[in-house]
């Protein structure tokens, strides 16, 4: 898969899943956010922190961003594609 095959499966995967109206589990919701935040996450230097006010949510997404750190954004964009071809149906 080229590149812009690549970007553009994610992007269609993206919508998908955004646009799904499938309850799925909190792991697996972390999962999505991780491996998305690795995939678009395009600063250079440092890493990327969670916001929200609740601590506890924060830590449970750090913990996921932590998990997939190694991660090339391809890799990452791919494992996000595989993820709504498993869990998103609709």
């Amino acid at each position: 898969m080229t590149n812009e095959e690549l970007h553009t499966n994610f992007l269609k995967a993206f919508e998908k899943a955004s646009n799904t109206k499938i309850q799925l589990p909190p792991d697996i919701m972390l999962h999505f956010y991780a491996y998305y935040k690795q995939a678009t996450h395009t600063e250079e230097i440092g890493f990327y922190i969670p916001s929200g006010s609740s601590e506890l949510r924060n830590a449970f997404k750090l913990n996921a961003l932590f998990q997939v750190k190694n991660l090339t954004p391809d890799e990452a964009k791919l494992k996000y594609i595989e993820l709504v071809n498993t869990y998103i149906t609709d």
